[in-house]
This record gives C-alpha cells, sequence and structure tokens, in this order.
C-alpha cells in the first residue's frame, strides 16, 4: 500500500531547503512566549542559529530545536496542531527522550483551554465517513501493524497482572479478564462490535466455548481474521462480519467492544446504545473497553488529523448519558487501566522504532516521524492522566442475573 492511498503527507509550508538568517528580535520574542506558555517543562527551546533563553531551573530533559521561521510561528499561532506538523516534516529536531519531553509539556499545559478547531467538527461519523476513517488508519496494511503488534495483532490496552509481563502474556491477560467479566458461559451467543484482527472473537469461541458474531469495517482486518478462524479450526463458531455496527441484527447473551467506542463518535452514541439495546436478551450484559478523559474535550487535533481521523474519546458521563442511561442499561463495574495503557504503549514503541527502517521503506520518513510522536505522546498522556483507559461492565436494568462480587 502507498501512503497516498491513505493520506495526503505533503506539506511545503514546513519544508526549508535553504538556512534561515539569524533570528531577529521578533522570533527571539516568540521564542520566549513559547517558553512562557510551559513555564514548569524541564525543556529547553532553541532557535536554528543557537540563540536561546537563559534556562535556571532542573536540568533538562531534552531540547527542542526550531529549525526555520515557519514552524517557531506555527506553535505560536496553534501549537497543538502544529508542533505535530513541524515535527513530522522535520522542521523541529528534539534532543533527548522524547516521551520524557511530552510528559514534561502535558504536565506544564495542565487542564488549559484548548483553542477549538472547528474544521474537524462533523455532525455525525455516518457508515461512509466511518469507512473512510478505517481505512486511512487500520486499513494501512496487516505488514505494518505486525511489525510491532504481539503476535495476537490486538492493538488495545493490555493487562499486565505483573509489571515485568511481556506484551504477549499481558494480551492474553487483558482477553481473560474482559470474558471474566463478562461471565461467558459455554453455549452463549456473544456479538462483538469492531473486532480488530479477531483475536478477542477468536479467544472467547476457543477458550469460553461461546459462538461469536464479529463485526469490522476494515477489509485487511475481516481478510485476516477469517483466515485465522479457518486455520484454527473455529469458523463454525466465529462469524466475521465485514460491516457497520449499526447493522447488527439478532439477539445474544452479551456484548463487547474493545477500542471502538472511541471511533463511534458523540453524536452517534444513542444510536450505538440502541444497537446494544435491541441486540441483548432479556438477561444480557456488555463489556465497554475504550479510552476517555476526565472531562469532555476534543482529541488533539494533529491526532486527528495524522492518525486517528473522526476520533472522540468521551469522558464517562458521556458514555452514562448517551449510550446507557437512555436504554435503561445498569452499570456494574468501571475501572480505570491507563497505566496498563502506558505499559502496553512503551512496549508498542520499543518494537516500533526496532522496525522504524521497515516501516520507511513501506511509507516514507514523514510517516515514521508521525507514528513515533503518535506513540510516545500517547504514552505520556496515559503517563500524566490526561487520557484514561476505562472498562465499564453493564447489564439489563430488570436483571438479577449480574455478578455477586467482583470475583465472581
Amino acid at each position: 500500500m502507498k501512503l497516498d492511498d491513505v493520506r495526503v503527507y505533503s506539506i511545503p509550508t514546513f519544508s526549508s531547503d535553504t538556512a534561515p538568517s539569524p533570528s531577529t528580535f521578533v522570533e527571539r520574542w516568540a521564542l520566549a512566549r513559547i517558553q512562557q506558555s510551559v513555564s514548569s517543562a524541564r525543556v529547553r527551546f532553541m532557535l536554528w542559529d543557537g540563540f536561546e533563553l537563559p534556562y535556571t531551573a532542573e536540568t533538562p530533559v531534552a531540547t527542542i530545536v526550531f529549525k526555520n521561521r515557519r514552524a517557531l510561528f506555527s506553535w505560536v499561532w496553534d501549537p497543538d496542531l502544529n508542533f505535530g506538523e513541524a515535527y513530522m516534516f522535520g522542521a523541529v529536531e528534539l534532543h533527548g527522550d522524547l516521551v520524557a519531553l511530552l510528559i514534561e509539556i502535558y504536565r506544564a499545559l495542565g487542564r488549559r483551554a484548548a483553542p477549538r478547531h472547528w474544521w474537524l467538527w462533523q455532525e455525525s461519523n455516518d457508515e461512509h465517513v466511518a469507512r473512510e476513517n478505517v481505512h486511512r488508519h487500520y486499513d494501512l496494511g496487516n505488514d505494518f501493524y505486525s511489525l510491532w503488534l504481539d503476535r495476537e495483532m490486538l492493538y488495545t490496552c493490555a493487562y499486565f497482572p505483573a509489571p515485568g509481563d511481556t506484551l504477549e502474556q499481558a494480551q492474553i491477560a487483558k482477553m481473560e479478564r474482559v470474558c471474566r467479566k463478562l461471565g461467558l458461559k459455554a453455549g452463549e451467543r456473544v456479538i462483538e462490535a469492531g473486532c480488530g484482527w479477531g483475536s478477542l472473537a477468536l479467544f472467547m469461541a476457543r477458550e469460553y466455548g461461546v459462538s461469536v458474531r464479529a463485526f469490522n469495517i476494515s477489509a485487511e482486518q475481516i481478510a485476516y481474521a477469517r483466515a485465522r478462524a479457518q486455520h484454527e479450526g473455529l469458523a463454525g463458531r466465529v462469524e466475521f462480519v465485514e460491516d457497520d455496527y449499526r447493522n447488527v441484527r439478532g439477539e445474544y447473551d452479551a456484548f463487547v467492544s474493545v477500542g471502538m467506542l472511541e471511533h463511534v463518535g458523540l453524536a452517534d452514541y444513542q444510536t450505538f446504545g440502541g444497537v446494544i439495546e435491541r441486540s441483548l436478551t432479556a438477561h444480557g450484559r456488555g463489556l465497554l473497553h475504550f479510552i476517555g478523559r476526565n472531562q469532555p474535550g476534543e482529541l488533539n487535533p494533529w491526532i486527528r488529523k495524522r492518525i486517528f481521523p473522526g476520533a472522540y474519546p468521551p469522558a464517562l458521563p458521556e458514555v452514562f448519558e448517551r449510550v446507557l442511561e437512555p436504554w435503561n442499561l445498569s452499570v456494574l463495574d468501571v475501572e480505570n487501566l491507563r497505566l496498563h495503557y502506558a505499559s502496553t504503549l512503551d512496549h508498542w514503541r520499543r518494537r516500533f522504532e526496532g522496525a522504524a527502517e521497515d516501516v520507511a521503506r513501506m511509507f516514507d520518513e514523514a510517516f515514521v516521524r508521525a507514528w513515533r510522536l503518535y506513540l510516545a505522546g500517547s504514552q505520556a498522556a496515559f503517563m500524566t492522566g490526561t487520557m484514561q483507559l476505562f472498562q465499564v461492565v453493564f447489564a439489563r436494568g430488570s436483571s438479577n442475573e449480574i455478578p455477586w462480587t467482583r470475583r465472581s
């Protein structure tokens, strides 16, 4: 797959073929303004000609070097969008540990009000938009993801019972935890919305004896999942459906969605809840596993533009009020696994760096830098609490067939 098939990366405003002239008073003022915006961060800022402001705090964890004027003034204008743009095209250099730098920046920014980016707004992730969004991210190619995911090809938060567990062990533990929370029993019917490369569906069928219908609109992922089901002799118990979640039909004992709610979009939450409501039996239950926030807010605009178009990580009240409450679905349990996601991302990032040359050959250097920043930024976001990872277990409000304790 060529890069042009999935996104347009060429932005000439950040390229610089010639060395800029020495910095002026205005450019040094801009650098000071940037430094003041994150004054508590242990980060040194430098211009292309070597100019830097006095730094008297603790030893900095990293240095950011602006290589041209456009990169500098774009940060002043809109750092949330343009830092990522400048970094991916090489208009800024980072010296030091990238994750540590981003942790410093996120902590220094705190809960400031980020500017609104109205060009990212859309009324609904309808079926057409949803397919385009998925194509731009998940259809980058199975060969690409296999370079740095675990052998199960799980692209969601793992669960580390012990900090020293391998990524493979932690992803198996995550699937086991999901199944235990759902209380799956042999012979039950499960519907999965957004199944990735199929590992959870196959795990539920193989380890718990259930039958699964798993929906996904990524052609590459569905093809991989179907081939694996055939290879493992589970095609008769797991059906992988290449279709939108809105088209789910039938009744099921359990509903599960791992890493998909972020892509539904706030405007479609009640529709999503309606699908759950019509899919569950009278005693049905379900689990939602998703990236979220402590307070409502839009996703970083650069991430939405370059990595996850149409994505929205919700706050818990938004999920409760829009997905569950309209259908009298009772919340049974909520768990936050954000530090587990930070550990997952650390594994992914290190594997990605080990495969960076292969990724560059598949795409280009701008793509490598973009994904390096995305993985490091995501790790920093979970480390600082900017992002959360929620697992919410729910059931019909009238059902008493629910766990008696968390160990049930």
